[in-house]
């Protein structure tokens, strides 16, 4: 029998959508906030040749700043105001996350509520000025050193460019850290997330463009571009589906007694443990890491490279057999490591003993720990099996193909993730919303 919700949930159409008139402001709210961001990518840090800065960026593009231009909607590659978009912020925060783990002073934070919430959060926004200025500062060193044929990348070096390049990086990266908290609270979805997205999704037209541009010039046929573009949609659907898959452990309490006259009631309900409990951490972690010796080596002697840069180029660029092998062993590591930390068994099973909560055949305490944890660990090796094949696909297709990808894995995981946890936001204030409508026709049926 379908439960209130499910019956409301049935109910939802386009007129209930046109109703929802707060959930309308809510989205006019944060597409504003995304233009805003997008109209920023454009605004390039002063003091720089933005023709030899596009000559020199070409060269560089298959390394770390190469993804992270992705994920910046080609805001890096111009070196604008948004350059390091909220990645100092991403990075702060999963510092903090570890940090809690091995610090007793913020785990004590963490289990303080809305307060401790607070302190870490603003903690948080230190460590992001603190990285924003350190990652803003090798960008301005970096910049200096780049020259292409008409000169240099920055008109007029020196301290005075790094101070002014340090500053409009950091301004720029806490700006978009405050819109994200705005369109989280103001608008629909979370912000953060949502930035990122919309500097992903804003490479897509770009790359189709390549897409169909290669199939005019006939070095794709068409029948490969159907084939491609099949396969991505395949894709996509294999990671909607993955992303949603969970595990739903029964949790079972005491039996209650409703009222004096009325029976002794058992109540249950589900733990639900995703299959992909990390998320998107452990690509974005492999990618990263992996792309930095290449990123490393594309400044180095481009005439003679000795043989540890051969080497890199051989075997470790973007595409090469043992770069898909890394990065997939990578993956997987960074999968346990980062369901680690989010997840704890042992906090898990002492939460439910405190709630009167046992799993069915399982004595609370350290057995349900255990069961939790090779429950999880079980979930962990498909999940991350499932990171890898979504991220070492395109690379493979690269390398035996040759088939161009501007999106790859990673980008892909974060683009499903983020519209499904918005989408999933919308249905939820869409039913709210008929619950206040049904609470106003009762209260007037009453009078």
């Amino acid at each position: 029998m379908a439960s209130a919700a499910e019956r409301l949930a049935s109910n939802i159409n386009f007129g209930s959508f046109s109703k929802a008139t707060e959930l309308k402001k809510r989205i006019w709210f944060t597409l504003l906030a995304l233009v805003i961001y997008r109209l920023g990518t454009f605004i390039p840090i002063p003091g720089i040749d933005a023709s030899v800065l596009a000559e020199v960026f070409t060269k560089h593009k298959s390394g770390v700043f190469g993804i992270f231009d992705t994920f910046s909607g080609g805001a890096l590659g111009r070196m604008t105001i948004f350059a390091l978009n909220v990645f100092p912020y991403i990075s702060a925060s999963i510092i903090m996350q570890l940090m809690t783990t091995v610090s007793p002073k913020l785990e004590a934070l963490k289990k303080e509520g809305e307060s401790g919430r607070k302190k870490i959060n603003q903690y948080t926004r230190y460590g992001t000025v603190f990285l924003a200025a350190l990652q803003g500062y090798g960008i301005a060193v970096g910049l200096e050193s780049m020259v292409g044929s008409s000169g240099s990348a920055v008109m007029e070096p020196g301290y005075f460019f790094r101070l002014i390049a340090v500053t409009t990086i950091v301004g720029g990266t806490m700006f978009l850290v405050w819109l994200g908290e705005q369109i989280t609270s103001r608008g629909i979805g979370n912000g953060v997330s949502l930035i990122i997205f919309a500097g992903i999704v804003a490479g897509i037209p770009s790359g189709l463009g390549t897409l169909f541009e290669l199939g005019r010039t006939g070095e794709l046929s068409t029948i490969a571009i159907i084939a491609i573009l099949i396969l991505a949609l395949g894709v996509v659907a294999f990671v909607v589906f993955m992303e949603r898959a969970q595990r739903r452990i029964l949790i079972q309490y005491p039996q209650r007694q409703a009222g004096p006259r009325s029976a002794l009631q058992a109540e249950s309900t589900h733990l639900p443990l995703k299959l992909n409990v990390s998320g998107v951490i452990p690509p974005i972690f492999a990618s990263a890491l992996l792309s930095v010796p290449m990123t490393i080596m594309a400044f180095g002697d481009q005439t003679a490279p000795g043989p540890v840069k051969s080497f890199f180029l051989n075997w470790v660029g973007q595409g090469k057999p043992l770069y898909i092998v890394i990065l997939a062993l990578l993956i997987i590591f960074f999968a346990f490591f980062y369901t680690a930390i989010v997840f704890n068994p042992q906090e898990t099973s002492e939460n439910l003993r405190k709630n009167g909560g046992f799993v069915p055949g399982i004595r609370p305490g350290k057995n349900t720990a255990d069961y939790l944890d090779y429950v999880l660990t079980r979930l962990t090796v498909v999940g991350s099996l499932y990171l890898v094949l979504v991220c070492i696909l395109p690379e493979l297709l690269r390398l035996k193909y040759a088939i161009p990808f501007t999106i790859g894995g990673t980008s892909l995981l974060i683009v499903v993730s983020v519209t499904i946890d918005t989408i999933t936001q919308i249905y939820s204030h869409l039913i709210a919303q008929q619950y206040e409508s049904l609470i106003k026709k009762a209260k007037l049926k009453g009078r």
